[in-house]
């Protein structure tokens, strides 16, 4: 497959229609057709179902809009770390990070290599464990900072000088709101809100004592945002981490920490024996002055 092409079915999938991709690529409307048409006998499937004021995807093109997107990013960001002048540290930084205080860290590294290093631009990716170690297995991502429990054995990694403490998010009017602390007792029969990660599951069925198949869960999530507001409607209880969701007076919402204590230590972690550009040995070693 060729690249170009990838990019040009990216654009007709984006605008749904012929006409409009090729008004955007500067192609003629026949050209662009034949290369689609040429991409799927490639292939050996149908990539649209085409009507007639706009095209949709079959299954197999979003699979394959998915796939290209990746494609298309990887090259670009391959090419973005070798289009500078050899004289100048510059490229392209992919981070991708759970939702946690410890990215307050990451920060200050950044503004440490962009003070010395100006020419150098980073891009954060949001996801849990899972997603995150999906894109730096493709190549996607150059760093990941995870929260632990999460599969190391295929990375290296850096501690990082912060732990963050697990919790429940929940209503200030909730009867549980007058505790201090929560305990697996008062929980046992709540609805429960909690991480999609699939490592939190162990930790979470070690503190409960039970499996958690066996609790009262009625949503998972990735990102806290939206776990937050379904916590705000009295849907359940978010089992989630610290100082992430505003619970300052004006809030609806407050968290208590989870009795037996439970914490949760924190990695910046890359795949092991990764080519490194200028740009991410520059910041790898101002993360470990840091330290």
């Amino acid at each position: 497959m060729d690249i170009r092409v990838l990019r040009y079915f990216i654009a007709v999938a984006t605008q749904e229609n012929i006409s409009a991709a090729a008004e955007a690529l500067h192609l003629s409307q026949p050209t662009l057709s034949r290369q689609l048409t040429n991409l799927e006998e490639e292939l050996g499937t149908t990539l649209f179902m085409r009507g007639n004021r706009k095209i949709s995807l079959t299954d197999e093109g979003m699979f394959l809009l998915e796939r290209a997107k990746e494609i298309v990013d990887l090259v670009d960001k391959t090419e973005a770390n070798f289009n500078h002048p050899s004289d100048i540290v510059s490229g392209e930084i992919y981070i991708g990070s759970g939702e946690t205080e410890a990215m307050h860290f990451i920060a200050k590294t950044i503004k440490t290599v962009v003070t010395h290093h100006p020419n150098i631009k980073f891009h954060l990716y949001s996801g849990n464990a899972d997603d995150i170690t999906v894109k730096l297995d493709n190549g996607l991502l150059d760093f990941g900072v995870v929260i632990e429990p999460a599969d190391k054995q295929k990375y290296d990694y850096v501690r990082l000088p912060a732990t963050d403490t697990w919790g429940v998010l929940m209503r200030k009017d909730n009867p549980l709101a007058n505790k201090t602390v929560i305990q697996p007792k008062d929980l046992l029969d709540k609805p429960l809100i909690i991480s999609k990660q699939s490592a939190v599951s162990n930790v979470l069925s070690g503190w409960f004592g039970a499996a958690v198949e066996n609790l009262h869960i009625i949503g998972t999530y990735n990102l806290l945002y939206n776990a937050s507001v379904m916590v705000k409607e009295d849907i359940g209880y978010a089992i989630c981490l610290d100082k992430l969701m505003d619970i300052s007076e004006e809030s609806a919402l407050c968290f208590r920490p989870l009795q037996p204590k439970l914490e949760a230590r924190l990695d910046i972690i890359w795949k092991k024996h990764q080519a490194f550009s200028n740009a991410t040995k520059v910041f790898l070693k101002y993360l470990r002055e840091s330290l």
